[in-house]
């Protein structure tokens, strides 16, 4: 049983952001201090990444680890109401993975950084990630 009335649990998922998160705009402002210019939400795209860098092909998941199942602390599942968040969360992992297969068949590179990540994401951890033959 939940907690929280409905009402009160309608408005707090709908304060959950898909676009302009606050891991995302870090590793924007990353990306372009290190001179990369990219496009946002690229809707022609699987999966709309956040961030692509079509010179290079890379398109860039900043994923919540939460909603999208990553092996972390923060990517706990809930312990009430099991079967719906474990439905609800394995669709979007598995979403997740069928979207990074489709753009990789269209030649694109796919990086995934996870929001866990951020707070030791440095210049060299990204160029590892978008890969060596990048400027």
């Amino acid at each position: 049983m939940d907690t929280v009335s409905q009402a009160q649990r309608s408005a707090n998922m709908r304060k959950v952001r898909q676009k302009n998160t606050k891991p995302e705009i870090v590793v924007r402002k990353l990306l372009h201090s290190m001179g990369y210019r990219f496009r946002l939400h690229r809707k022609d795209l699987a999966g709309k990444p956040d961030v692509v860098l079509p010179k290079y092909k890379v398109a860039v998941f900043v994923n919540g680890c939460f909603w999208h199942g990553h092996d972390c602390p923060r990517g706990k599942r809930p312990s009430t109401n099991t079967g719906f968040w474990e439905e609800k969360l394995s669709r979007n992992v598995e979403r997740d993975r069928s979207n990074y297969e489709n753009l990789e068949s269209e030649g694109w590179r796919v990086a995934v950084v996870w929001e866990c990540e951020l707070k030791e994401l440095r210049e060299h951890a990204l160029f590892s990630l978008l890969d060596s033959d990048m400027p």
